[in-house]
């Protein structure tokens, strides 16, 4: 690591920002490691003989979240299949800095649920207004009822019937329910919630819908397939050989391809893991299936102003390192780009795009910062960054730096905002009149991007 010196009262003395980068880039790194996740996992295993205990994944579910009604459904075959212990709790949703949108994000949950269910085998109504108020009490009060008295097999029995109800608006249902299940009064109910969230904090979580098992988090059935792969290996599952309950669904490449008919908007940022796990499988999509592409890039969310928890950032990072060697994605070891060299950066991306390798651009500014592990928070770190991209450093060194980009990349933010979306990397899938087929967000999404392309081309080709 190199030495950086400032001037402070005429005594030279290191700048702290160069090995404040470097140790967030070392935990980074090592939190997204897959050494890492083995040691930690073998511990866990270790700790778990030692002490006799039995095999418990836990559940969190937010009663107006659309992911946790998804999960919802799949708890029951989730429990027979499984050998282990199921304990489930409510919880309230994510405030603070863990969710500075809660309203977009339920919105998101509801139209996101009801795109991915038919995939899944499950059902989620289109939902486009939140959930009535009373109702929502008035389920909470029944689910609260069976946790009240620690009784998971009730819970897991009677969830799916009550969520149903709740997200159908079927009022006379909830009542039926509430005759049949009972329900729990104003203050059973906040203290069941109370010591959810106070379970979800203590395990350094904020979201609903999540499993969590020996030190690691889940969300919902998006990635419950990394869940029960892990309790296959350690050889729980009752049914072997049987598919998974929820497995993620492969990216589609064909068998049809476009013809200018749709366009792919593409929402990346050049300080997000997540991107980095999606870029070069997005560029194979496209190219593959013939789309037109508009790559739009955006400032970080915490460059933007958003903040951004320490717990937040570690499950983000740990949760990309998992998801990166599913897709037999490289990922890590990185070196944070956040701040400067995410501005040096975009502030060649318009001369990148006049030598026709923007894309190449990109895509080597975050294998260098997420892959490689490169500083680019210097000239040397930027100069492999434009020759790995087959451009020259000479003009280049010469353009860095310049603020021309920060209007595009404000006018991105806006279109993506549009969109109900905030965060990278996004989507927006149009027809050849621009209207939109499908708005997503999440490297996790581009399996059904791709599948409502063939659903796209086969009605209308």
């Amino acid at each position: 690591m190199s030495k950086q010196f400032k001037e402070q009262g005429g005594a030279a003395t290191m700048d702290p920002r160069p090995i404040r980068r470097w140790l967030t880039s070392k935990f980074m790194s090592a939190v997204s490691s897959e050494a890492r996740l083995i040691k930690k996992r073998n511990k866990a295993e270790a700790d778990r003989l030692k002490s006799g205990t039995r095999h418990l994944v836990e559940y969190f579910h937010q009663v107006d979240d659309g992911y946790s009604h998804l999960a919802a459904q799949v708890l029951e075959r989730f429990k027979v299949r499984y050998d282990v212990g199921l304990t489930c709790h409510l919880v309230g949703e994510a405030i603070g800095d863990n969710a500075p949108e809660p309203e977009l994000l339920l919105k998101l949950s509801r139209y996101d649920s009801h795109q991915i269910a038919s995939y899944y085998g499950l059902d989620f109504p289109l939902h486009d207004e939140s959930l009535d108020t009373k109702l929502r009490a008035k389920a909470l009060a029944i689910l609260a009822k069976q946790l009240s008295t620690e009784d998971n097999e009730a819970f897991v029995r009677n969830i799916v019937a009550v969520s149903q109800a709740l997200w159908a608006g079927d009022e006379t249902k909830i009542e039926d329910l509430a005759k049949e299940l009972g329900s729990a009064d104003e203050q059973c109910v906040q203290d069941v919630l109370d010591r959810g969230n106070a379970r979800r904090r203590g395990l350094k979580h904020y979201s609903g819908g999540m499993f969590y098992y020996a030190g690691e988090w889940y969300w919902g059935v998006d990635r419950l397939y990394h869940l029960e792969q892990r309790l296959i290996e350690l050889g729980l599952d009752k049914t072997p050989g049987e598919p998974l309950i929820a497995p993620r669904p492969a990216i589609e490449y064909g068998p049809l391809k476009d013809t200018g008919k749709l366009t792919l908007e593409f929402y990346p940022s050049l300080r997000s893991p997540y991107t980095a796990v999606a870029f070069d499988q997005t560029i194979a999509l496209v190219e593959k299936t013939g789309l037109n592409l508009e790559v739009l890039p955006v400032l970080p969310m915490v460059m933007r102003g958003v903040p951004a928890t320490r717990e937040k950032g570690s499950y983000i990072l740990f949760d990309t390192g998992r998801e990166a060697r599913a897709a037999g994605v490289p990922f890590g070891p990185c070196y944070d780009p956040i701040g400067e060299p995410v501005r040096r950066g975009y502030s060649l991306l318009a001369w990148a795009q006049e030598q026709g390798k923007a894309n190449e651009f990109l895509s080597s500014f975050i294998k260098c910062a997420w892959v490689d592990a490169i500083n680019t928070n210097n000239d040397k770190g930027m100069k492999k960054v434009v020759e790995r991209a087959g451009l020259d450093w000479e003009p280049a060194k010469n353009i860095i730096d310049n603020s021309d980009w920060q209007d595009a990349l404000e006018s991105n933010r806006q279109r993506m905002y549009e969109m109900g979306l905030w965060g990278v990397p996004s989507y927006r899938l149009a027809d050849a009149e621009g209207n939109t087929l499908l708005a997503l967000w999440g490297q996790d999404r581009l399996w059904v991007i791709s599948k409502e392309i063939q659903k796209y081309l086969t009605k209308n080709s």
